[in-house]
């Protein structure tokens, strides 16, 4: 009989917690939360390697897929959903893939996990080459749909990066990169939607917006490459022009209204004195990334 996992065993501290009052139940719950940082602190020098090589692949043209099941694959489409409007990168360049597509985001299918030869069929159709990147998310490490995934994955070339929660599982062997955060067990037995999820989601944070940082979407801890399509991000997006150009309201206004509320072109028509359509040609070709762009335009203005 296969040992059981530890994201599956039962936690002798929580033994009881059906018989407590809600304060305590909550207290318990804290506590364990707590426990989260340290397992993700000690897996930071895997999670490192793997941005490193993911941000390798996305420089050179290539994508970045994350791949999982359940709660691990809605973690991964929500952190690939967060880029375009966080980064103003192109939605093709993160991509979510959860077993069971689109209702198994709203609505449990738990059976789509256990078939290992989609996961596979899956990242085929999305046409994964091997000048992409596949992380792999499973907190017990051995879900068949994400294990085959990666598998294939690698079989074509792409790198292959493994966030789980359980050391020594089929995922670690799969990936080139594993990444165990070891939680241990959760405060209701089998429920990895709790600690696992939490070390999952601060991992993907991870990798999502250091990636970025690298690839030159953020200026300082500034999200210059931000797409204000509501309120909140339009004042935002005024906030980074007056910080990052010394300009009042008023003037920041003004500057992201002639960009046609893309505080990307806003930023580099103010700092190069050029055009709209010379700043949106110049972000095209190096794609859209400002500080790039500002060298294309003052070097050719010399």
């Amino acid at each position: 009989m296969d040992q059981v996992p530890i994201t599956e065993q039962e936690n002798p501290r929580t033994a009881q917690i059906s018989e407590l009052p809600t304060l305590e139940i909550i207290r318990l719950m804290n506590e364990e939360d707590a426990r989260v940082a340290d397992a993700v602190r000690l897996a930071l020098p895997q999670v490192a390697r793997a941005i490193d090589r993911i941000v390798e692949r996305l420089r050179a043209g290539g994508r970045l897929f994350y791949v999982g099941t359940g709660t691990s694959g809605r973690l991964g489409v929500l952190d690939a959903a967060e880029c375009p409007p966080t980064f103003g990168v192109s939605p093709e360049l993160v991509q979510g893939v959860i077993a069971g597509g689109y209702e198994a985001l709203y609505r449990a299918v738990e059976a789509s996990e256990d078939d290992k030869e989609a996961g596979a069929c899956d990242l085929e159709r999305r046409g994964v080459t091997a000048d992409d990147a596949v992380v792999g998310i499973a907190a017990s490490g051995r879900t068949p749909y994400t294990v085959g995934a990666v598998e294939f994955a690698r079989s074509l070339g792409a790198f292959t990066a493994a966030v789980t929660c359980v050391p020594d599982s089929p995922i670690t062997r799969a990936a080139e990169v594993p990444i165990v955060a070891v939680v241990g067990p959760e405060v209701i037995t089998g429920s990895t939607r709790l600690k696992a999820g939490t070390a999952q989601k601060m991992i993907l944070n991870m990798i999502s917006t250091v990636a970025m940082i690298r690839l030159g979407y953020v200026k300082g801890n500034r999200m210059t490459n931000l797409q204000p399509r509501n309120t909140k991000l339009r004042a935002r997006a005024v906030r980074i022009l007056r910080a990052e150009l010394g300009l009042d309201e008023e003037q920041a206004q003004a500057a992201l209204d002639r960009a046609g509320d893309d505080l990307r072109t806003a930023l580099v028509m103010c700092k190069t004195g050029r055009t709209r359509d010379e700043a949106e040609a110049a972000l095209k070709a190096v794609q859209w990334r400002i500080a790039d762009a500002v060298r294309m335009l003052v070097g050719n203005a010399e």
